[in-house]
């Protein structure tokens, strides 16, 4: 059931109003305030699903309700009502964040439009939000051990400001959740974070897939087409495997660093973006770069904030909570009952030599839960988890 606020100082206005909405849906929960400051009161105490607002009333007008509700409720549409002489204030409440307005007396069919279009966009805004919490679960940091507490802490002090970062560590230990929490957790989480796995794109391709390219520019590009940078633009660039980039693709990623700008293959014209870049990597750049694989300069713009990811065999008091989060999920993914470890099984994985890191033993939960028995033994682990 939709919930709807009507402020309107004047009764008969608002008799109409309730009126309409109340033939037209009989879904629709309709509510009234004679005021703005009652109105106000009832949207801090109150979860609606739109509001329509007065803009001409006493003890506080509508544009004040307008924006003292975008600051406490910012996901309400609000739709303002004016009358022929509030025209201006009206549009100008647009630029405030009002969902559109409509003129006194309200027509008919303009106002039943507004409302289905203000309630389909807060149905999107939630189904937005659901969706972005399922995401953000697939990439939540599991374990409380020192060194991955110490990584948190860095996370949020790091996530609000526009420092690049560098993420180090070996294969498997989870370096895009990483990634993936300084996105979320920053002032760019609403807008794309695109991700570029440097090592799984051809050297001779990796300059058209990060800046794109015009037509003609070589034999297979048929059109204009953008890269990875534009598609990031007032978001998060993830540059995994860095250390695998091309020289030649490392200079032109140092300009977009220096300058904000990029060029796409065979064009002449500069684009402007605004991309804050996270890179990661398993390999020593410093000993890239001393061979001559890796550009110094690239590195220092890179490495503002180091951030290294331990491999699981230094956070083995994670192996306990990162078991129950595997379980949990892959019985999920599977429709199982999710299957509980022995401690005798828990401790002898805490022995193991992990050196695919939390990948490996991701794998190894998901092939105990399918072979071992009910409840996951230390002879299930003997059996199916030999290394």
């Amino acid at each position: 059931m939709s919930k709807i606020l009507i402020i309107e100082d004047e009764a008969s206005i608002r008799r109409v109003l309730v009126k309409i909405l109340s033939e037209e849906n009989d879904t629709y929960q309709v509510e009234e305030a004679e005021d703005g400051v009652a109105g106000l009161e009832k949207i801090k105490n109150n979860d609606y699903d739109l509001v329509l607002c007065d803009i001409k009333m006493p003890k506080m007008d509508g544009v004040e309700v307008l924006e003292e509700a975008k600051k406490i409720k910012p996901e309400i549409p609000m739709v303002m009502i004016s009358g022929h002489g509030d025209m201006e204030t009206a549009i100008h409440t647009m630029r405030l964040g009002a969902f559109d307005y409509i003129s006194k007396p309200p027509d008919l069919n303009r106002l039943l439009n507004t409302v289905r279009n203000a309630l389909d966009k807060k149905q999107l805004v939630v189904e937005n939000k659901i969706l972005k919490k399922k995401v953000s679960k697939n990439y939540e940091m599991v374990g409380e051990s020192e060194a991955i507490n110490h990584i948190k802490v860095m996370i949020d002090k790091v996530a609000q400001t526009e420092a690049r970062v560098l993420i180090t560590g070996p294969n498997g230990t989870g370096k895009e959740l990483v990634a993936h929490q300084l996105h979320e957790k920053s002032e760019r989480a609403n807008f794309p974070m695109i991700e570029v796995n440097c090592a799984a794109i051809p050297s001779e391709l990796i300059e058209s897939e990060l800046f794109g390219h015009v037509k003609g520019a070589f034999t297979s590009a048929v059109k204009d087409r953008a890269g990875k940078f534009e598609a990031a633009d007032k978001g998060t660039i993830f540059l995994d495997e860095i250390g695998d980039m091309s020289l030649s693709a490392q200079a032109k990623v140092l300009r977009a660093l220096q300058e904000s700008m990029i060029t796409r293959v065979g064009a002449e014209k500069d684009i402007k973006v605004d991309v804050r870049v996270v890179a990661a990597t398993n390999k020593d750049l410093k000993v890239e770069i001393a061979e001559g694989r890796f550009r110094e300069d690239l590195y220092h713009r890179l490495a503002v904030i180091l951030i290294k990811v331990p491999p699981l065999n230094e956070r083995r008091d994670d192996i306990p909570a990162l078991i129950r989060h595997f379980s949990a999920k892959i019985a999920l993914e599977q429709g199982n009952v999710v299957k509980v470890f022995s401690a005798q099984a828990i401790q002898l994985l805490q022995e193991y030599d992990w050196t695919g890191n939390i990948r490996e033993l991701r794998n190894v939960v998901e092939r105990l839960i399918i072979l071992g028995g009910t409840e996951i033994s230390e002879n299930d682990v003997k059996m199916f988890a030999s290394k």
